[in-house]
């Protein structure tokens, strides 16, 4: 499938901003199953931007710094993505959880993408015993590891509540598993949590599912906004594989990523400081428009 996307943040201030130096991850990274064929970064009124280097986690970095007075800034960033990814197959014969907890702590890969970097509690996505002891139910050792990701996904997408009332893009993994509720990014961090507490590298995803659904289909919860999901090591063969907890689903044609980290920290979409007074409203929107099939 080929994908337009058109993501958009408007800031409106409350009093006039006199510097701002952000980091924008808004461009998609190149990733298996999908490409990056165009791209437009767009600053109005203005802006001055230079590449700058990852500091964590996988992502496209631009800093931005604004140094004329300004009352409102848009960012919107244009892409288009070609994304041919095959949803998985589940099989006996797929490693267990146990030979890939083994894999990844005798792993020697040393790039960002490397699973030991993913292994372990991140700032956002701490040790939580409830979570550990609430998510074992499905990671036994002994079962096959795509088997035992997508029973872990669909028990989340059934039994927590979608409400973006609920929580806050600051609320720990433990608030929202007691509250049964919140957004894409609580899913995925409770996840995340609980494959971490097994001995499993698992990373948060950043990125977006497409707007339209295919004729008949239901369309997916995550849409028009940033999305949010796991990405599971699966040992040196099958490797990282996108598991969605949000909507009990693979990653698969209808995903695209644009940022990989070991939490949201490492790879908010925009970050920052601003010299100002006065208060901040923040408004997104985002489309992503099916432009058609990939032809094999």
């Amino acid at each position: 499938m080929i994908y337009d996307i058109r993501h958009v943040t408007r800031f409106d201030y409350g009093g006039s901003v006199k510097f701002a130096r952000c980091n924008l991850r808004l461009k998609p990274i190149h990733w298996s199953g999908q490409d990056l064929v165009d791209y437009r970064l767009t600053i109005s009124p203005s802006g001055r931007t230079a590449p700058a280097r990852a500091e964590a986690g996988l992502a496209n970095v631009v800093r931005l710094v604004v140094e004329e007075p300004v009352r409102h800034l848009v960012i919107e960033s244009v892409s288009r993505v070609v994304v041919d990814r095959p949803v998985p197959m589940p099989s006996d014969s797929d490693p267990t959880l146990g030979q890939v907890a083994v894999a990844a702590r005798t792993s020697r890969d040393p790039s960002p993408a490397g699973p030991a970097n993913y292994l372990f509690p991140s700032p956002l996505i701490p040790l939580d015993r409830d979570i550990a002891a609430w998510c074992a139910e499905d990671l036994r050792p002994d079962r096959p590891v795509l088997e035992a990701a997508i029973e872990l996904a669909r028990r989340i997408q059934r039994d927590f509540a979608f409400d973006p009332e609920a929580t806050l893009v600051d609320t720990a993994p433990h608030e929202a598993f007691m509250k049964r509720g919140g957004v894409c990014q609580d899913f995925a961090q409770i996840m995340i949590t609980g494959l971490r507490a097994a001995g499993l590298p698992a990373a948060y995803a950043s990125g977006y599912i497409r707007t339209i659904p295919p004729p008949g289909q239901a369309r997916l919860v995550g849409a028009d906004a940033t999305h949010a999901w796991v990405l599971l090591w699966c040992g040196p063969d099958l490797g990282w594989v996108g598991v969605d907890p949000t909507n009990g689903i693979w990653m698969a044609g209808d995903h695209i990523v644009m940022a990989i980290g070991r939490d949201y920290g490492e790879i908010a979409p925009i970050d920052g400081v601003v010299l100002g007074s006065g208060a901040q409203k923040m408004v997104v929107s985002v489309d992503v428009a099916p432009l058609m099939e990939v032809v094999a």
